[in-house]
């Protein structure tokens, strides 16, 4: 601190001897002015002047605080500081001549005032871009990244302002050395104007041609509020270049928080999600709140990917207890662990391990914790490994909703919400089929009007980041340097994200009458290999080039394409525009119970032959993969 205070001392003597040169020099350039036009002063009164207005000017500036910041914070605040002194100084100084040595000519004073104030502050303003540039010289040029902005609206325009700002702090990190280049903005109106000194130079079916002319090395999406399916378009683009891409949040995800907004900090590396073809799925977090707030609410499945989502997300809605049940410790323990370390004793939380098969265990936890709201998120749900082992998915998916559906009804729980999956419609795969079941039992019970519980299913496709999901599995492999395996170049896939999952089950419990089933609206399915190679260009790599992608054919059961709806099922809005109402369809009361005692009393048997026909006869959509993905070939 004493060799900075000392650095600071320096740089006032610095200015100030600057400024006397300075000043100095304006009275010897104003007097030889004068002298052209037969106005100058004598040498002696001159020589008297300039000692004069030096003192007083020095003064002045020392009052006025021209002295007092750092040359990289100059700005236009101090500039008139100096303009300030340097005024007064002269007045002051023009004064005490005239009552000492007789008037000084008023142009004289005037010249030499504008004179001085010109040299001041040109030599301050010098001074401080030669001095970032001398720091700057310091800064590699490799960590500048030529960067082309896409976008040359509102964002852009704070975009810019904050990285100009940023390269004067004397924290560069603010700044991730950023170089921009150029602007690629759709409004042909703004092609060849500039926005901060940036030009904007094209169209977006533009951008790879300038990302070659210009060198570009990164591009940051800065239109928050484009629309879904033209951000979706131009992320495609700019994936196809091969360069890392960075893009500013949708506006609702902004956080500009007091006077210390900041839009260059909230500028991230492109994601997966970013590519999805939809907007965002909001939620009325009013519902939610009053439909879990007081509540004890049990997650079945808690320690998992869809389940410890829920849990995090019905903590913060105020519920009088949460118990998680889980068959898997590390998870459940997970899980717990974070809560505690976020909430405290300020959440009631109980974690038990419990199998949702075991119908006792399961009834006792019912009878002693007395939930009112249940997410059964429990379930197997990978497809190839259900495919080999079908009676687990039987016993697991099927008689554990049984056991937990039933139970909820038994005890008056007020909301019983089942978590299904699109492989339930048209299942070609034990795993779908058997969550198709589940479904069944749920509406079979809604249909008894027994009791007080509502029962609700939500649908969704798949979930990106869950256990067992394609992302995680993509990322690794390009990471060990490839091949990424897909199955099938035609596959295609809808995706959410856990957190949009996880409001959709909120959300249908909240506003759920019973036996309804929800479907979300998921946007345009997704080529699972244009995610692959999106994916790739994200790490900045070439698809094929620098990372293989090899197809390895359909796994057992998969399908080359999902659905969200039967062709029985229609759709009813509700307030929410993404999410619908899928009309049941009516279960036979008669035959039902009857088929599923035979499949839970094969399966219980491990008669896996006996199960699988038997699961055929109670969901008659279940049909061959090969059948199934011989249609969708012959439609593409």
């Amino acid at each position: 601190m004493r060799d900075v205070l000392k650095k600071f001392r320096y740089r006032k003597i610095i200015l100030a001897l600057a400024d006397t040169f300075i000043i100095g020099i304006s009275a010897l350039i104003s007097n030889f002015l004068l002298s052209l036009f037969h106005l100058d002063i004598s040498t002696r009164n001159l020589t008297i002047s300039i000692v004069m207005s030096v003192t007083s000017c020095v003064i002045c500036l020392l009052a006025f605080g021209a002295y007092n910041k750092l040359w990289r914070y100059f700005n236009f605040r101090d500039y008139l500081s100096c303009v300030y002194g340097v005024v007064l100084g002269i007045v002051i100084a023009s004064l005490f001549f005239g009552i000492t040595k007789g008037n000084v000519p008023f142009i004289y004073a005037v010249l030499h005032c504008i004179v001085s104030i010109i040299g001041i502050c040109l030599f301050r303003f010098i001074f401080k871009q030669t001095f970032i540039d001398l720091i700057d010289a310091g800064i590699k040029d490799a960590e500048y990244k030529r960067t082309m902005i896409v976008g040359g609206g509102k964002a852009c325009n704070m975009l810019l302002k904050e990285i100009a700002n940023s390269k004067e702090s004397p924290n560069k990190r603010a700044s991730a050395y950023y170089n921009p280049v150029c602007i690629i903005d759709d409004d042909l109106s703004k092609i060849g104007t500039e926005i901060c000194g940036v030009t904007v130079v094209g169209n977006t079916y533009e951008i790879h041609k300038f990302v070659n002319e210009k060198q570009i090395e990164q591009i940051i999406f800065a239109i928050p509020s484009c629309l879904e399916y033209e951000r979706q378009r131009i992320l495609d683009i700019c994936s196809k270049t091969n360069l890392p891409i960075k893009v500013i949040p949708f506006i609702g995800n902004l956080i500009f928080e007091d006077d210390n907004a900041s839009l260059l900090n909230q500028v991230r590396d492109i994601k997966v999600e970013d590519l999805l073809g939809r907007d965002p799925i909001t939620f009325d977090n009013k519902d939610i709140q009053n439909f879990i707030s007081g509540k004890v609410c049990m997650v079945t499945g808690g320690g998992g990917s869809i389940g410890s989502e829920l849990v995090r997300q019905i903590a913060r809605y105020n519920p009088s207890q949460i118990v998680i049940v889980d068959i898997y410790e590390n998870n459940a323990y997970d899980i717990q662990q974070e809560l505690v370390m976020e909430y405290g004793d300020k959440l009631n939380l109980v974690t038990l391990i419990a199998s949702v098969r075991d119908y006792y265990r399961m009834n006792q936890i019912f009878r002693k914790y007395k939930p009112q709201i249940v997410f059964h998120a429990a379930a197997h749900k990978h497809v190839p490994l259900m495919e080999n082992s079908p009676m687990e998915a039987i016993k697991n998916n099927i008689i554990g909703t049984f056991n937990t559906a039933t139970l909820a009804q038994f005890h008056n729980v007020e909301k019983f919400v089942m978590i299904s999956t699109d492989k339930a419609v048209n299942p070609t795969n034990v795993m779908g089929a058997s969550k198709r079941c589940c479904e069944m039992i749920v509406q079979y019970l809604a249909q008894q009007h027994e009791g007080i519980t509502e029962f609700v299913t939500t649908r969704f496709g798949n979930v990106l980041g869950s256990n067992g999901s394609v992302i995680p599995l993509f990322k690794k492999q390009i990471e060990q340097g490839g091949p990424v395996t897909v199955t099938h170049p035609d596959i295609i896939r809808y995706f959410m994200t856990i957190p949009e999952a996880v409001n959709l089950v909120m959300e249908a419990a909240a506003i759920a009458h019973g036996s309804e089933i929800f479907v979300l609206d998921m946007g345009q399915p997704v080529r699972i290999v244009t995610l692959a190679e999106n994916l790739i260009r994200m790490y900045g790599k070439v698809p094929y080039k620098d990372i293989e992608i090899r197809f390895t054919g359909l796994r057992p059961g998969e399908k080359i394409k999902e659905e969200l709806l039967m062709n029985e099922e229609g759709l009813q809005k509700t307030k929410n525009k993404l999410i619908f109402i899928g009309k049941q369809i009516e279960i036979d009361e008669k035959t039902f119970p009857q088929k599923l005692c035979q499949l839970r009393d094969a399966a219980l048997k491990n008669e896996e032959n006996t199960a699988v026909r038997a699961l055929h006869e109670i969901v008659p959509t279940f049909i061959t993969p090969e059948e199934f993905n011989q249609k969708v070939l012959v439609a593409l």
